[in-house]
């Protein structure tokens, strides 16, 4: 696995980064720039995301999103941190709405059926950031089916995480950091319980998208086994640690893992900008975050 790092101080990608602006027609809704205007020091990139997607289109999508390259992916069975910086420019979106600002994902082979969401992002809604995990679906024990009261998240026990349950598409995503402004309204979509995914909170809640810029180091492995592990830090503090069901396995999917960042979203008005610097990714922790924070995970 190579090591990767970017920058973003000159006109391009830089060789040692592995990245790249993925070219197709939900990307074309969305322009990528190389400035120093706003960096945590010497150049960061801009990414924008415009109105493109016509009215009579379904489930279009507007994307401004830097992707590994396909040759240096990671084996889907493999753990790899991976670090960024981002700040969200303004105005802040605070609809409710699908806004992603960072997403794993496992490679889709042609011929695969399903459209399978990423098994860990990072996402925002109503100007407040969280972060979800993916796996296949697993029906609830019958002591975890109570759904929540009203429209608010579930209340989960001890080993407990919320969930929103798929069973169509073979699919559910749980609710594993939210910002500290969250509330169990903003969560109304995880009504169930589930005990196949675990979450540690370490006390810190992620950080306010209005708090200027935000580094995060992320650890991923997936295990749609039950061997997932995640790892969430974000400003040099830990947040959450996941494991458990992380990931999907069905037929058609391919061997990989793979990272992409930038601003998503389901077609909307008006545009969307977020700021990235200080790329990384590393098989070791010490390459993406302190030292002294590696020791304890």
């Amino acid at each position: 696995m190579e090591v990767l790092k970017d920058g973003f101080d000159g006109h391009d990608f830089s060789p040692e980064g592995g990245l790249y602006y993925k070219e197709n027609f939900e990307q074309s809704a969305g322009t990528v720039q190389f400035q120093r205007d706003v960096a945590v020091s010497g150049g960061a990139l801009k990414l924008t995301v415009r109105p493109l997607c016509p009215a009579t289109r379904q489930s279009c999508s507007e994307r401004a999103e830097i992707w590994e390259k396909p040759e240096l992916r990671v084996p889907y069975d493999q753990g790899v941190w991976y670090g960024f910086t981002v700040k969200f420019g303004e105005p802040i979106p605070q609809d409710d709405h699908r806004y992603l600002i960072a997403q794993w994902k496992r490679e889709i082979d042609p011929g695969a059926e399903g459209d399978f969401s990423p098994f860990l992002a990072l996402r925002l809604r109503q100007g407040k950031l969280f972060a979800t995990v993916e796996t296949n679906y697993i029906a609830p024990h019958a002591t975890l089916a109570t759904a929540a009261a009203g429209n608010t998240v579930a209340t989960c026990g001890p080993g407990q995480t919320p969930v929103w349950l798929r069973p169509k598409t073979n699919q559910m995503r749980a609710l594993v950091a939210t910002e500290a402004s969250w509330t169990p309204e903003d969560g109304a979509l995880f009504s169930s319980c589930t005990d196949a995914i675990s979450v540690i909170n370490h006390g810190m809640p992620l950080p306010s998208p209005n708090s200027g810029w935000i580094d995060f180091a992320v650890y991923t492995k997936p295990g749609p086994d039950g061997s997932g592990h995640i790892e969430i830090f974000a400003n040099g503090k830990p947040v959450v640690t996941v494991k458990g069901h992380i990931g999907h396995a069905d037929k058609g999917l391919g061997k990989n893992q793979y990272f992409k960042f930038g601003p998503y979203r389901a077609a909307n008005k008006g545009e969307w900008t977020l700021y990235y610097d200080n790329f990384r990714r590393s098989p070791r922790c010490e390459d993406v975050l302190a030292r002294d924070l590696c020791l304890a995970v």
